[in-house]
């Protein structure tokens, strides 16, 4: 029976809040969420996302389904976030087909910057309780002690085997980060290439709205800028690259960042390069391409001016 594949609690929330039991798991996946791709007993396909209750889903799936009812290109929300235990769990609609637009071009990133640029747009307007804390891979902006947010699976492990250029520079960008002056707005903070499918050249869904953070437009615009290209481990584009796609954000919104906000930018372009080499070193992972993320600091900090 599908029942023994699935957690114990999922066939009565279906039937609960969407109105039959799963009959069939169409995919399943487990990371931070763990995400169910189910047929119900009435023959709708949904998806269901549960995750660790830490105050922000509800904010983030509000704002995913205001973007849905404008038509954007993403799965409609059809439940609320409703409490499992020490679970948020929602259920959205099951929006399949599409390819990963792969390659990190100054073109390539043009187009990722014209769907980024259309998002900001988009969630301008929409007012949601900010979703803190922001997530882990970009939580500069934490309150913790120490230089990165305290997150106890990685706080355990021996620091030792993180390499000091990481440690040396994730210090500079969040003291540059930290200084700036900037006020805060709703963005998506996961826009890797496998978050996205493209269809008929164009995009086709924008998923991992869980992935919602509140912060300067200019830091959002810089982490997406860095990481359009992301399939998995630690990666960095070409620095001619993000300066496409910086670019083209800018020519779509119709502003250009000030010096601060160049600064911002590209600060936050690297932070999450050093989260991911210093995640990889501490589970002992084999390390994505920290060679490129190294060789591209120091250019990096120069133009973020840290």
């Amino acid at each position: 029976m599908v029942e023994d594949d699935l957690p114990d609690w999922l066939p009565t929330w279906c039937a609960d809040h969407l109105g039959a039991e799963p009959v069939a798991v169409l995919f399943e996946a487990r990371s931070i969420s763990a995400v169910f791709g189910l047929r119900l007993a009435t023959g709708r396909d949904v998806v269901v996302k549960a995750r660790e209750d830490d105050g922000r889903a509800a904010s983030c799936v509000a704002a995913q389904a205001r973007l849905a009812d404008r038509g954007f290109p993403c799965a409609r929300p059809v439940t609320p976030v409703t409490g499992v235990g020490t679970l948020a769990v929602h259920a959205e609609e099951f929006r399949p087909g599409g390819e990963l637009l792969r390659g990190d071009s100054p073109h390539v990133a043009a187009r990722y910057a014209e769907v980024f640029a259309r998002l900001m747009t988009a969630l301008a307007d929409v007012t949601v309780p900010p979703p803190l804390p922001n997530p882990r891979w970009i939580r500069w902006d934490h309150t913790d002690p120490g230089l990165w947010p305290s997150i106890e699976d990685l706080d355990r492990r021996d620091q030792n085997t993180v390499p000091a250029y990481v440690v040396e520079t994730a210090g500079r960008l969040r003291g540059r980060l930290l200084a700036a002056d900037l006020p805060r707005v709703l963005g998506h903070a996961d826009f890797e290439a496998q978050n996205l499918r493209w269809l008929g050249g164009r995009v086709w869904a924008v998923h991992d709205w869980d992935s919602l953070a509140w912060q300067p437009e200019a830091a959002l615009a810089g982490a997406a800028s860095a990481v359009f290209p992301k399939t998995g481990p630690a990666l960095l584009p070409p620095i001619a690259s993000s300066e496409a796609f910086l670019a083209a954000y800018q020519d779509i919104r119709g502003r250009r960042f000030t010096t601060e906000e160049q600064e911002v930018a590209w600060a936050a372009s690297l932070w999450p390069a050093v989260h991911d080499v210093r995640w990889e070193a501490l589970h002992g992972a084999p390390q994505g391409s920290p060679d490129i993320v190294r060789a591209q600091v120091a250019e990096r900090l120069r133009r973020a001016n840290a």
